[in-house]
């Protein structure tokens, strides 16, 4: 007897698929996708650049009933920290990205489908059940994350929905290279949104498989529809580290408000990145320097819990008073008033607080 051949995980991954809403169908039995900033144009029998969303005769097919990672986590780690601090958020992902990134910590979900080496099996999963998880751990918020939520947000607002029946807060934590048409399907479901703002060259985007434009109008788009949105750049020697670009990232984030948090964080060794040292801790203080000369009012180093002095806590614009200390991921202390607001002289502190 011959012993049947084991399947690929793209094959696995096709038995798990669902028709989806964001595309538009054209002549020939091709697809136009809209869950990201690539608008793949996808020919009947071919998946888009992420290779998990594909054209199954003129119907686009993608992710839904599984996870790839499922964890409970600090909302300060996503890192949110103008968002309910304190706070738990069940954090799911699936496989796939639209994105390559040669340092990316998540590499074993969002890299599954380009590198045999990442494993991350899927594992079958309803709504119900994640939402159940949620709060049988006490957790306030649910959060697609790991891999690159938009190529998955039909089942990021499948789940989404059956946790807004619970009262839950939803999030999440992305790329930014979106569409308005995503942005849009996205609103109703989608509380907190937090963008990798990865750098201001375009030429850097594009060795990560992006463009830098897709991602500042994503941001735009994020702020003026409403959503609670927080900004990281992760800060990599060489690369993005300059004070030219770092002021430029500052001067964007200003323009649209200086109320955003900008968290920098540092850098270490991971996947296929091993050539630049670690960030230092005198390059995530000048960077947070640099947003603050900018304009912006919260900014926070990151990564390096304890060594940064106060930076990693909030305090009052207006009067500097503490409201919110913080060691890493914990919170130390939390002084804000109902409604967000300084006990020492009542500014109102933006964000989405108790």
């Amino acid at each position: 007897m011959i012993a049947a051949e084991t399947p690929t995980l793209e094959q696995v991954l096709r038995q798990k698929t669902t028709a989806g809403t964001l595309y538009e169908r054209l002549p020939n039995g091709r697809v136009r996708c809209y869950a990201c900033g690539h608008r793949c144009l996808i020919p009947d029998g071919r998946p888009g650049i992420c290779r998990v969303r594909f054209n199954d005769g003129g119907t686009l097919y993608v992710p839904s009933g599984y996870v790839g990672a499922l964890q409970v986590d600090p909302v300060e780690k996503k890192p949110f920290f103008h968002a309910y601090p304190g706070s738990l958020a069940l954090s799911f992902g699936m496989l796939g990205c639209d994105f390559h990134c040669a340092y990316c910590q998540n590499w074993f979900t969002s890299q599954a489908l380009r590198d045999p080496s990442a494993t991350a099996p899927p594992k079958e999963v309803t709504p119900e059940h994640l939402v159940s998880l949620t709060r049988r751990y006490g957790a306030r918020i649910i959060t697609s994350t790991y891999n690159e939520p938009l190529i998955t947000s039909e089942w990021a607002v499948e789940v989404f929905k059956e946790a807004k029946r619970h009262g839950l807060v939803t999030s999440y934590v992305s790329n930014g290279n979106g569409t308005e048409q995503v942005i849009d399907y996205l609103k109703p479901w989608v509380d907190l949104y937090k963008v990798d703002l990865k750098s201001f060259q375009d030429r850097n985007y594009r060795k990560l498989g992006g463009v830098l434009q897709n991602v500042l109008d994503t941001i735009q788009r994020l702020y003026t529809n409403g959503f609670w949105v927080e900004i990281v750049t992760l800060i990599i020697p060489g690369f993005n580290d300059s004070d030219e670009e770092l002021r430029d990232i500052a001067r964007f984030l200003v323009d649209l408000s200086p109320d955003i948090p900008w968290h920098v964080t540092a850098f270490h060794k991971d996947y296929r990145m091993k050539d630049p040292d670690n960030t230092p801790v005198a390059t995530l203080l000048r960077a947070a320097g640099i947003g603050h000369d900018c304009g912006l009012r919260y900014v926070y180093p990151g990564n390096l819990p304890g060594r940064v002095g106060p930076h990693e806590n909030t305090c009052c614009p207006s009067c500097n008073t503490l409201v919110i200390e913080r060691f890493g991921f914990e919170v130390l202390q939390y002084r804000l008033m109902p409604g967000g607001r300084c006990p020492q002289c009542g500014t109102a502190i933006p964000g989405r607080w108790d």
